[in-house]
């Protein structure tokens, strides 16, 4: 949806890793340490890549045999704990380290040359977090003076430190960084400041009092005789709970050995295959529509071939003739996919809705528009450039035979012909849909920050709005420029308004019809929210007769600020709610004046919010959830309200299942999925507070038929085995056991760090639903969406499982 705010990808955490090839020298013998303990499907540079059924068996061996395989047979595992940065797509090795030192080394009172210990964190990777770096290098050096200058030697003494294959080596490091004053022992108070570092590495809110709860709660479980202060070996035990996927009892530790295996077609399906089944209703729709507009050009183009103006401006003519006719056709049609209602009410209808993709709709409408563009180059161009200049240049016996009829036996210059009514009311054209284009496309409509200032002045949301309404003076003028034609005085070949009649009426009927329904729906906002990351919730009263689907969305207009705009949301209440609900993250010009009016009416207390006028409902690719047994949603920051509608309706549907099994009356349910996968990613833990009621509403009701399961992802945490996020996965682990709640999103959904490993994710999920059919739905930004849609593809075409991939537009 348009409202929806596309997710800026935060930088990745850096992850300790060598490659597999890398070594240091003969004194560190740390040669490998995989990227991640259960790593990512990768392929390799080059035209060749690591078939899939490969890839899967690589990574179930390597989680039997502790999550890391060698070509020597034996595992190691240096990578539960991992101190090293990355640099680049590689891994780091000493070589990368050793050239940082050279780069930044400086020449002091000795030969050799020396860095400075603030540059400590940069030559390891870890320049994003050089307070952690800081802590890290006090440890190492134990209780010597840190705020001394470097050597390479001494850099590469603690660089095989870091990197020893060695557990035992690691985890004492990450001891000493932990123990403040280097006694051996690690108190309450080192807890502390430690959680508080390592809370402030990953952007995480963590209060003082909370740190206190949070180390008092490490003591309680480690410091079983209250000693006051815990040891290694009571340290070691809470890293290792938190690097080998632990779960917890009521008193003891029982360590859980992650699972995989894979169902993988006997007889793989074809590439062909899967493509086809997956865009063959696009395919035959686009298909379509390129043999109408080849068809009209040529029908044209032969038609003026044979015409007496063809020996004055040749395939000129013709040209511009053809291109003319696919114009007119596609002015007409581009209206259709943004009929909004019709749509919403065809595609209720099963069997067109099973040919015709309305989810669709706006990239059949921008392929329309290319198409527009294309026509636009060659007619325009092929008049102006070409055909016109050959009427004023022609030879005067051959233009008094053929069409000086048509300009009153004048033969005009190019400067008259160029004053025309004909040419003049292209031209205007033209220029209108050249300005409505250029600020309809993805960078004047976003205002992405590397635009000037003075450009994102100008554009925004609010300016594609206000510019595309150009178009009603375009259709104006286009009705205009076919009456007056050189070459002909025949109605009948005047034949652009019966091309564009029927669908613009439909569109004005449906403008007009849209204006009157958002009259009647008078709605009153029953409570607004105002969250981190200027996000609005909106709660308003369902208005009489307003029945929708989930996954629907509606438009909502604010007269306060506007009245001619109206933006879409998607609803985050669920179709049986006796409320209607938007959350409104702001993402432009509009959204950020109506959240600034509700933020001052909140904060205020005045009584009374700012008016809103609602207008809908409408279909949307997430209703497509209805047609799976089996869906998984995938969103991006904002890119979660479409599924919050459907988690609802997926558990009432759970509820109302369970009912008609124990004697309700059958026929009355209507069709939802048996089981959802929610995976929510998003980059600030503050995110979380958008959705905290809701998430806790679905998952209570969902306690029984446990037909939801839902992940959370947050991306400024560092990966899972990274020294920078161990001691804070420890401590979640902990928090929930006793409590059942996760302490970073403060909801029952545990929160994974970093990225998804969607490979490891789809391999779970083809082996759980097995011949299964499921659909993949998504949004957020459009580069995360083309990696999803290719893993669908992959594993639907070398596993049972098929995977349907369905993308909100916005």
């Amino acid at each position: 949806m348009e409202a929806h705010t596309q997710l800026q990808t935060p930088h990745q955490p850096s992850v300790s890793a060598l490659s597999p090839s890398s070594s240091t020298s003969s004194s560190c013998n740390a040669s490998v340490v995989p990227l991640s303990f259960f790593p990512v499907w990768t392929e390799p540079h080059g035209d060749k890549t690591e078939p899939l059924q490969d890839a899967l068996n690589r990574q179930y061996y390597m989680a039997e045999n502790g999550g890391a395989a060698s070509t020597a047979g034996s595992a190691t595992k240096t990578q539960w704990l991992r101190f090293v940065g990355t640099m680049g797509n590689g891994g780091m090795e000493w070589k990368g380290v050793e050239e940082r030192f050279d780069r930044l080394a400086l020449t002091g009172n000795g030969v050799e040359p020396v860095i400075k210990w603030s540059d400590f964190g940069l030559c390891i990777g870890m320049q994003q977090t050089p307070e952690f770096a800081n802590e890290l290098l006090r440890a190492l050096r134990g209780t010597r003076d840190r705020n001394v200058d470097m050597l390479k030697d001494e850099l590469h003494s603690y660089w095989c430190r870091m990197t020893d294959p060695c557990f035992d080596s690691r985890i004492r490091i990450y001891f000493d960084l932990c123990d403040k004053n280097m006694d051996g022992r690690i108190t309450k108070k080192d807890l502390k400041q430690t959680i508080i570092l390592c809370a402030s590495t990953n952007k995480l809110s963590l209060t003082h009092e909370e740190a206190e709860d949070y180390a008092a709660l490490v003591m309680e479980h480690l410091d079983i005789e209250n000693q006051g202060y815990i040891e290694l070996n009571q340290f070691e035990t809470l890293i290792k709970m938190s690097l080998s996927k632990v779960s917890f009892s009521t008193n003891h530790l029982s360590i859980r050995r992650p699972y995989y295996s894979f169902d993988l077609c006997e007889e793989p399906r074809s590439k062909n295959e899967v493509l086809f089944r997956s865009y063959w209703r696009r395919a035959w729709i686009v298909l379509l529509w390129l043999i109408i507009c080849t068809a009209l050009f040529t029908w044209k183009f032969i038609q003026y071939r044979h015409r007496a103006a063809f020996q004055v401006m040749g395939y000129c003519l013709s040209t511009a003739k053809g291109a003319a006719e696919t114009l007119k056709f596609n002015m007409a049609l581009i209206l259709l996919p943004v009929c909004r209602n019709t749509i919403t009410w065809l595609r209720k209808n099963r069997s067109i809705n099973s040919i015709i993709p309305f989810n669709d709709n706006i990239n059949f409408h921008k392929m329309i528009a290319g198409g527009i563009v294309v026509g636009v180059i060659l007619h325009g161009g092929a008049h102006l450039a070409c055909d016109l200049p050959r009427i004023s240049d022609s030879d005067r016996l051959i233009f008094w035979q053929t069409i000086a009829a048509r300009f009153g036996y004048h033969q005009p210059s190019y400067f008259e012909i160029l004053a025309t009514k004909e040419v003049a009311t292209g031209i205007v054209m033209v220029v209108l849909m050249m300005i409505a284009f250029s600020l309809a496309t993805k960078w004047p409509r976003r205002q992405p920050p590397s635009l000037p200032r003075s450009v994102r002045n100008v554009t925004g949301y609010n300016t594609f709005w206000y510019s595309h309404h150009l178009f009603i003076a375009v259709y104006a003028l286009l009705i205009l420029h076919s009456m007056f034609l050189f070459l002909t005085d025949n109605v009948t070949e005047k034949t652009t308004w019966m091309y564009i009649a029927i669908p613009v009426l439909l569109y004005t009927g449906e403008r007009v019809f849209r204006a009157i329904r958002s009259g009647f729906y008078e709605v009153e906002i029953l409570k607004a929210s105002i969250y981190p990351g200027k996000v609005l919730s909106l709660q308003l009263n369902k208005p009489e007769g307003f029945k929708y689907l989930s996954g629907m969305y509606i438009f909502i207009q604010c007269p306060q600020i506007s009245p001619f705009e109206w933006h879409p949301f998607s609803l985050t209440s669920g179709p049986e709610d006796n409320y209607l609900s938007v959350h409104i993250r702001t993402a432009g010009d509009w959204s950020y004046q109506i959240y600034s009016l509700f933020q001052e009416a909140t904060l205020s207390g005045v009584k009374g919010y700012p008016k809103v006028h609602i207008d809908g409902p409408y279909g949307a690719a997430s209703q497509d959830h209805v047609k799976y047994d089996i869906v998984v949603l995938i969103g991006l920051g904002i890119g979660f309200t479409p599924f919050i509608s459907i988690l609802k309706d997926v558990v009432n549907g759970a509820e109302k299942s369970h009912c008609d099994h124990t004697g309700c009356r059958e026929g009355s349910l209507r069709k939802a999925p048996l089981k959802a996968y929610l995976y929510w990613v998003t980059r600030e833990q503050s995110s979380f507070d958008w959705f905290r009621d809701i998430t806790k509403e679905i998952l209570n009701s969902n306690q029984k038929q446990s037909v939801v399961e839902m992940h959370n992802f947050l991306t400024c945490v560092y990966q899972e085995g990274d020294a920078r996020s161990v001691l804070i996965s420890a401590i979640q682990a902990l928090h929930h056991a006793k409590n059942g709640i996760d302490f970073v999103s403060r909801t029952p959904v545990r929160t994974h760090f970093a990225r998804p490993n969607w490979i490891s994710i789809f391999s779970k999920l083809a082996h759980r639903h097995r011949e299964a059919r499921i659909g993949v739905f998504y949004c957020g930004p459009s580069a995360v969406a083309k990696e999803l849609e290719k893993m669908c593809t992959k594993f639907s075409t070398k596993t049972s499982t098929r995977f349907v991939f369905h993308k909100e537009n916005y």
